[in-house]
């Protein structure tokens, strides 16, 4: 692997806003509220030809390990651990406060390199805090305005001695890698659950609701399968999405549920099924993406056959579009029935990438139209010509017929369920398209 910098500082200096400007996307949110970032968020930058692995952290902040600031400080710190350099970020308006202080002598304790970096300092602006910057005692200090992009020629400079002591970078497959989004309702337990899968306390949790801002993305490995787990903040109904902060936090959570492969939509056990819930599952399946239900929090629930019954009950009448959704049931907390997810999510995987042969498909469509006939249309039956898959990801098809825009609803979902239960495609989407005249791929 590439070497890791990690953005440290106190709040509000601009860490996640050079994250973003390293990445080259807006990957962290960025809001004038201090304290935005909670988790560890990781990326590949780029400045130049350099290439290297950055990690965006919280405030630094001296707190008690129990509270939030603290286990926020741990997030930190575990950063550093895996670090091959510190780039401590200060506020070149603000000069360097008591807070900046006491958190380079942290730094200077550990044993990791500190290049020393001053922010906000476009257009001449900062030069008193560069001039204070010296007593912190990390060498010449490098003014930047990460919102502007300037001065990222000095940090290459400053960072490309790193690179010549580190393995090469990875190369850029994003393809091989499973990306999988874990989304529900707030407090459901969807950060314990990632927690669980990869083995660590990689992203923070508690009791308070909301924890979780950013869509932090964390590569793990599956039995030699690369995955990429994003947790994401809770998904509020938009009526109760008022917050600046919470629309940031619910947009970037849609972000990732249109990148992702596969959807784990986690559900609380120990709760009724509510409307949010299947309006999440709806979106994951409008998405186009592969979906697996997981009943969380299993541990607390004692009526489990009837609980279970009941939902997918639920989830035959609401999801009527996708038949046969993998559903699981864990405890996040406990681990138990955690086995069972990964296996769940690449059976969906499989069948969300599958191609059915143009052959098999008319061959079923043949039959399938002996048996329930399409309907007349204007004193006449409608023809079904030909079916081909166009493209997976989800399974999508395109049907010509005779007159598209006269075969009913009720006559396409028939056909949509015919081809999931025949070519056993459950689970995911399938998109059929309806096409006007005769088989494109006829002689003649």
């Amino acid at each position: 692997m590439a070497f890791t910098v990690a953005i440290v500082g106190r709040p509000n200096v601009g860490k996640s806003t050079l994250f973003n400007r390293l990445v080259g996307r807006r990957a962290a949110l960025v809001a004038p509220t201090p304290g935005v970032t909670r988790d560890r968020r990781e990326g590949w930058a780029r400045i130049g030809p350099l290439r290297f692995r950055v990690i965006d952290t919280a405030g630094l902040e001296e707190a008690a390990p129990e509270t939030l600031a603290g286990r926020m400080m741990a997030q930190t710190e575990q950063a550093l651990a895996e670090a091959d350099a510190a780039l401590l970020l200060i506020d070149g308006r603000s000069g360097v406060t008591p807070a900046d202080t006491f958190f380079a002598n942290q730094l200077r304790r550990l044993q990791v390199p500190v290049i020393l970096a001053v922010n906000k300092c476009e257009g001449g602006a900062g030069e008193g805090g560069i001039a204070d910057s010296h007593a912190l005692g990390f060498g010449q200090p490098i003014p930047i305005s990460a919102e502007h992009g300037e001065g990222l020629g000095d940090l290459y400079d400053a960072l490309s001695p790193f690179e010549a002591a580190a393995p090469a970078a990875p190369a850029l497959g994003a393809d091989a890698v499973l990306r999988l989004a874990i989304v529900g309702r707030p407090n459901v337990g969807k950060s314990t659950l990632l927690n669980r899968l990869v083995g660590e306390v990689r992203v923070i949790t508690g009791a308070e609701p909301g924890l979780t801002r950013d869509a932090i993305a964390v590569r793990w490995s599956y039995r030699d399968r690369a995955v990429e787990l994003v947790d994401t903040a809770g998904l509020r109904r938009a009526a109760r999405t008022t917050a600046p902060l919470d629309k940031l936090s619910s947009r970037d959570a849609q972000r990732a549920l249109g990148q992702a492969a596969v959807v784990l939509v986690v559900l609380d056990a120990a709760e009724p099924l509510g409307r949010q819930d299947m309006a999440i599952a709806a979106r994951v399946a409008d998405e186009g993406r592969a979906l697996v239900i997981l009943l969380n929090k299993w541990d607390l629930v004692r009526e489990r056959k009837d609980t279970r019954a009941a939902v997918e009950q639920r989830l035959e009448a609401t999801l009527a579009q996708v038949k046969g959704i993998r559903l699981v049931t864990c405890s996040g907390l406990t681990g138990a029935g955690a086995g069972g997810i990964m296996p769940a999510v690449l059976d969906a995987y499989d069948t969300w990438n599958r191609r059915v042969p143009t052959a098999q498909l008319n061959r079923w469509l043949a039959e399938a139209a002996d048996h329930h006939p399409p309907p007349l249309a204007a004193g006449r039956r409608l023809k079904l010509r030909y079916i081909t898959q166009v493209k997976a990801r989800p399974p999508t098809f395109a049907l010509f017929v005779s007159r598209p825009q006269a075969l009913p609803e009720s006559y396409r979902r028939y056909l949509v369920n015919g081809i999931g239960a025949e070519f056993g495609l459950a689970g995911v989407p399938i998109r059929l398209l309806l096409r006007a005249g005769k088989n494109p791929y006829a002689p003649g």
